[in-house]
């Protein structure tokens, strides 16, 4: 009997001791499902990003051009809440690391790989450094292209049509609204001159009844490349110049010279 119960009891221990191997392998099992189905989702949800990349850098070459150099003369730091902080465009991170080499010649700042233009170095991004997008609400700034006036600065614009009042308004409603919460007027006398500078060079142009230009305070001051150009090959032209002015004058007086020996030779013969 003693030999029967150790036996029952031997064998309930090596039941026992299968379950427990078989829930663990269930639920490793089960884990790696779930993980794979995360992975899965992650791979189809990735490069789901509603934000046009062409427009969001437009809305950033308008801001860097006709807003940030007025914002830096008045030393003010843009809020984080305010939407045209650099921090709150998406792509900002990716285009930080591109390195632009030559005219053909753009460069990957993550993993160093060459492509022959942006556009291209562009779809690089989207399909290998997707994570590196901050794609969370309020970080587009194509979205506020219609404030800002893009189309101005996009290359592939298409001709200007007719005016909609009902799209100018909501532009100018949009435009104003990032002049509130950007330089709340109640913060000081920095946030005052930003506010009524805002609204003159984007805001006040949205309109079908023919007010001022966009950005009608100007931009950053460029160097004229053409005047640039001449001052430096007239730079480099100048000693050749002299250099040949000085052989000249140089020949010259050699060959005055050699006349007035040939005079001087002419007169003796006479004179003999």
């Amino acid at each position: 009997m003693a030999a029967e119960g150790v036996v029952r009891i031997y064998s309930l221990a090596v039941i026992l001791f299968s379950l427990v191997l078989h829930g663990r392998a269930a639920n490793q099992g089960f884990q790696q499902d779930s993980g794979a189905r995360t992975l899965l989702q992650d791979s189809l949800h990735k490069h789901e990003v509603h934000c046009s990349r062409e427009r969001s850098q437009a809305a950033w070459k308008v801001i860097e051009e006709y807003l940030m150099p007025f914002v830096e003369k008045q030393q003010f730091q843009l809020p984080k809440k305010c939407r045209l902080n650099p921090q709150n465009d998406m792509f900002r991170e990716q285009d930080e690391h591109k390195i632009h080499v030559d005219i053909n010649d753009w460069k990957c700042g993550f993993c160093k790989k060459t492509f022959r233009a942006e556009k291209f170095l562009d779809k690089h991004f989207d399909n290998r450094h997707s994570n590196l997008i901050g794609d969370s609400q309020g970080r587009c700034l194509a979205d506020l292209c219609g404030a800002l006036h893009c189309d101005l600065v996009i290359e592939s614009k298409k001709t200007k049509g007719k005016c909609n009042p009902a799209a100018a308004a909501r532009n100018r409603h949009l435009c104003e609204s990032l002049a509130d919460s950007c330089f709340p007027v109640s913060q000081g006398l920095k946030e005052s001159r930003l506010h009524e500078f805002f609204l003159h060079q984007f805001c006040n142009a949205h309109t079908c009844s023919g007010g001022p230009k966009p950005f009608s305070k100007g931009g950053k001051k460029r160097t004229n490349v053409y005047w640039l150009a001449c001052s430096i090959l007239i730079i480099l032209l100048l000693p050749l110049f002299y250099l040949l002015v000085y052989l000249h004058q140089r020949e010259m007086k050699t060959d005055i010279k050699f006349f007035k020996r040939i005079a001087k030779a002419g007169r003796n013969k006479k004179a003999s």
